[in-house]
């Protein structure tokens, strides 16, 4: 039997749900989600392998079109550095929703590699529909519209969160893969530390838990990661803009900083089939999103 194997980067911009697909396409949680812009700060692979294929798949941050910092830029670098070195691509937006901004990142993919639109959140699309009719008509005419604006392999209506559209999303996709032996190992399910894992665990119930009141000015650093038996002693810095940023992730009498990570223990022993002992600290690091040295330290440059 024939073997496939290949490289698939997700790309689009913030909050189309990329994140939450590779998940579901992996069958595991290593990439995080939250509403907030800036959640995927690394290019992060998520790997499947089937009895036919070996899929590569590459989370990338939301292309950035209104911010300018530092943070931003090297965001962007990120996805355009992943567009060259893939061998499909799938561009994800919102079922019925085609922005200036998703504009923007369609003007990126000019090319020869293979690009599939997945029209991700079309649950999100029939809710809004009065009749089935009315969804399918409006979803019919939307598809059309997007058929003309650029020449792609194939468009998949689906939503991540149901498992048969995930299905025919990743049969859409081994078609374009090479034949080619496997990469990875078949129980690999990232090519992320732990360590990397934990740090971005931590980041996203910061996120979760910090809702408007905090700008995205934020980050975590993992200070110390050791093995003690099975027990993995995890000691992790919140890092935060301003000072008045830090009250706002401590909480009253630090309710809201044990509530984050009480939370993003369960998920590490979750993921790492393992006891975890997390130690959290919040620091003031005014100017950290513009600091290319910080954000070469957090493998952001």
């Amino acid at each position: 039997m024939t073997f496939k194997c290949g490289s698939i980067a997700l790309v689009g911009r913030p909050n189309v749900g990329k994140s939450t697909l590779l998940n579901a396409l992996v069958g595991q949680k290593i990439s995080i989600t939250s509403r907030k812009a800036q959640t995927t700060r690394h290019r992060i692979a998520g790997i499947n392998t089937t009895e036919s294929a070996q899929f590569i798949f590459l989370d990338t941050p939301g292309f950035q079109t209104h911010f300018v910092s530092a943070l931003n830029k090297s965001l962007n670098r990120t996805v355009t550095n992943t567009l060259g070195d893939v061998d499909v691509i799938c561009l994800v937006i919102e079922a019925g929703n085609f922005s200036k901004d998703d504009a923007q990142v369609l003007e990126m993919l000019q090319g020869d590699i293979p690009v599939i639109l997945v029209a991700n959140k079309l649950d999100v699309f029939a809710s809004r529909a009065e009749t089935p009719s009315d969804r399918d008509y409006y979803l019919l005419e939307f598809l059309k519209e997007m058929s003309g604006k650029f020449e792609f392999a194939e468009i998949v209506p689906m939503t991540a969160k149901h498992p048969d559209d995930v299905v025919r999303l990743m049969a859409t996709i081994e078609s374009y893969l090479p034949e080619r032996e496997a990469i990875y190992d078949p129980d690999t399910l990232t090519d992320r530390s732990e360590r990397f894992l934990a740090a971005e665990i931590l980041r996203e119930k910061v996120f979760r838990h910090t809702g408007a009141e905090l700008p995205y000015a934020s980050s975590v650093v993992i200070d110390k990661f050791e093995l003690d038996g099975k027990m993995r002693r995890i000691a992790a810095t919140i890092l935060v803009d301003r000072d008045s940023h830090k009250p706002m992730i401590i909480g009253e009498k630090g309710e809201r900083l044990k509530r984050i990570s009480t939370e993003a223990r369960v998920d590490m022993e979750r993921l790492f089939d393992g006891k975890v002992f997390l130690e959290t600290w919040v620091k003031v690091k005014r100017g950290w999103a513009d600091d290319r040295v910080a954000l070469r330290e957090q493998g952001l440059e």
